[in-house]
């Protein structure tokens, strides 16, 4: 008879822990996802920056400038137009027009960074304006990610990396 009971307790036990193990799974591989996500995004953002920091001739004033769609399109597939590299995204949903691109320049006076105005005295290359001093790239409304958890409804995280790299160099 004791053995009954204790058999009894054993199943219930492991029927009461089961749904918080499954959980606690759940949210680990819904929080690698959502780290993997972010990473990734980062690098993608990265690449761009990185391309766009070491370019030449880049026309940051021009929002369809070659090189500027060049380093998107290398940042969101891992190709330019017309490689032989797939041109399906490395994360899927992202576009291009989700990606800002900003270029900043130090002010002496204020001691800050500020958003490098497009002129001549500014960082507009076709009228002979200076070159910036840092570019940011950046989600600035963020790429959506909605986190999956059986019975529940959750609203989408907005991820939002940000790259700072000096101009002309990584």
């Amino acid at each position: 008879m004791r053995r009954q009971g204790r058999r009894a307790s054993i199943v219930l036990e492991t029927a009461m822990w089961i749904p918080i193990l499954v959980g606690l799974l759940f949210g680990m591989v819904e929080l690698a996802r959502l780290s993997y996500t972010y990473y990734t995004l980062h690098k993608i953002l990265y690449t761009i920056a990185s391309v766009l920091a070491n370019g030449q001739a880049v026309n940051f004033c021009d929002s369809e400038d070659q090189a500027i769609t060049d380093a998107k399109n290398l940042g969101i597939n891992g190709g330019i137009e017309g490689d032989t590299v797939s041109t399906q995204p490395i994360i899927q949903g992202l576009t291009a027009d989700q990606i800002n691109i900003r270029i900043e320049r130090f002010n002496r006076e204020s001691g800050q960074l500020e958003e490098c105005q497009c002129s001549d005295t500014g960082c507009d290359a076709s009228v002979g304006g200076g070159a910036p001093d840092f570019l940011v790239v950046s989600l600035p409304d963020g790429f959506p990610i909605r986190l999956t958890f059986p019975g529940l409804t959750l609203d989408p995280i907005p991820l939002r990396p940000q790259i700072r790299i000096p101009y002309g160099g990584t």
